[in-house]
Order: C-alpha cells, then structure tokens, then sequence
C-alpha cells in the first residue's frame, strides 16, 4: 500500500483490492488452454501462429508449457504477480499483436478477426488485474494499471456482444431449445447483456454489478451450452478449447468484477 496525503495534511491510505477466488479460475482457465494445447500438439485455435512457422510444433509444445507453468504458479500467492506479468505479456504481445494481429490485417473486413482478438486481449487484461492487485507496486500505478485492466475487458465484452449480432445464425443453434420462452430470446440477451455490461465497465455506471452478472453469464454457458456439447461429442477438440476458454473467461470476469471497490456500508 501507499500514503498520500489529503487537504487536511492527514495520511491517507490506498488499498489495492484482493482478487483471491477469481484469480484462481483465471489460473484454471489458463491451465486448461495450455492442456487443451498439449493434447492437440499444436497451439491453441485462439493463437493463430502461421502454419509455415519455422519449429512449429515445438514451438507450440514451448508455448503451452509456459502457459500450464505460469497458470499454476498463479494458483500460489508468492509467485502469483510474476506469473500475471508474464501471462499478460504473452498475450498481449505475441498472442494479441503478433498472431491476432496478422489475423486481423489479412481480415480486416471481418467482424470475426476482431472478436476473436478480443477473446485472447481478455485474458490479458485479467491478467494485468491480478498483476497490479498483487505486485509490490505503489498502490496509485496499481490503480491505474487495474483500471486499463477493466477498460480493455469493457471494450472486450462490446465485440463479445457485437459478434452474437453479426453471427446470429451460429448463436442461435448454442442456444438449448428446451430454454424458454426461445433460443432466439436468449441469443439477442446474451448478445444485449455483454454490450450493457461493456458499457457499464466502460463507464463505471453499476461496473461491479455488470461484471458479475457477465461472469455467472460465462458460468451458464458452461452449464448450457458448452458443457452439454462436450459430453455429446468428447472427442471434438474444438470444443474442449471453448470450454477451455470459456472457462478463463469466467476467471476474468470474476477477477474484473472483484477489481471494482465494493459498495460502503451504512454505519
């Protein structure tokens, strides 16, 4: 923590926030990609690395097990700042920049590029939350560094939300049909539900509560969706990955949500 002082000349001290149980489902969510890698043996689908990659598969091998290293080492309190460091920086740079990056230049004109992106920014952007709420840092950067954490993960949850629209005709079938009243209905919710919480992220408006009601959203999709297509089809590592995923999107979610101070309560 850090001191400032206020107008009056008193101390004053700046907490950072602890982000204990949703920092543990990012590191999960975060193993479970890189062993999802490993069985696949090459990189996660979200990490487009270039098919004529020098080593490829060696490199793939490489990029899992630093991710499985560095999602357990997140699990422990004394090596969880570092391993958030790393972890964003693997994302944001090579993930992000290097792989989605080429992506998107080569598919400018699709929404899809620019999602997808976002799904792999997201992790990054959790795992500078987890970073600045742990890192021996002053307490003023800390909160600056948390609070890009969260405007990253706001615009993220728009093109969440953007592609249920663009995509409808592949949104709809996820949907259960046993859902009332229809998968429609629930197609457009998601779809409204991540731009609302985007915004309120975004603006700081009910932030906390968006961001909760976006992680028990990821939750349901496990539940509902990508749960029930894994045990219909085990086999399909393109489903093990969304789950995968999915799954580190809820630990983002919840690491967001944890990262907004808690409402005061009346003396």
């Amino acid at each position: 923590m850090s001191r400032t002082h206020n107008d009056t000349g008193k101390d004053m001290t700046a907490d950072k926030p602890t982000l204990v149980i949703g920092w543990r489902v990012f590191g999960l969510g975060v193993m479970t990609l890189a062993m999802v890698s490993l069985a696949l043996e090459d990189f996660d689908p979200g990490q487009p690395a270039p098919k004529g990659l020098p080593g490829r598969t060696a490199l793939a091998y490489a990029a899992a097990a630093f991710m499985l290293v560095a999602g357990a080492a997140v699990e422990w309190r004394r090596t969880v700042a570092w391993a958030a460091a790393a972890l964003t920086a693997y994302y944001g740079l090579i993930v992000v920049i290097l792989m989605n990056g080429r992506v998107v230049l080569a598919h400018s004109a699709e929404y899809g590029a620019y999602s997808g992106a976002a799904e792999q920014l997201a992790i990054a952007a959790g795992g500078l939350i987890v970073y600045a709420a742990n890192a021996g840092i002053d307490a003023a950067l800390a909160a600056r560094l948390t609070r890009l954490g969260q405007l990253v993960f706001g615009v993220c949850a728009l093109l969440f939300g953007g592609a249920h629209f663009f995509y409808m005709n592949l949104t709809i079938p996820l949907v259960p049909k046993w859902l009332p009243p229809t998968p429609e209905f629930w197609a457009y919710a998601t779809g409204v539900g991540h731009i609302a919480a985007g915004a309120a992220i975004l603006t700081g408006v009910q932030a906390r509560l968006a961001a909760i009601l976006l992680t028990a959203m990821y939750a349901s999709f496990t539940l509902l969706v990508h749960g029930p297509m894994l045990l219909a089809d085990p086999s399909s590592h393109y489903i093990w990955s969304e789950n995968a995923l999915n799954l580190a999107l809820i630990g983002v979610a919840w690491v967001v949500a944890d990262s907004f101070a808690r409402p005061a309560r009346s003396p």
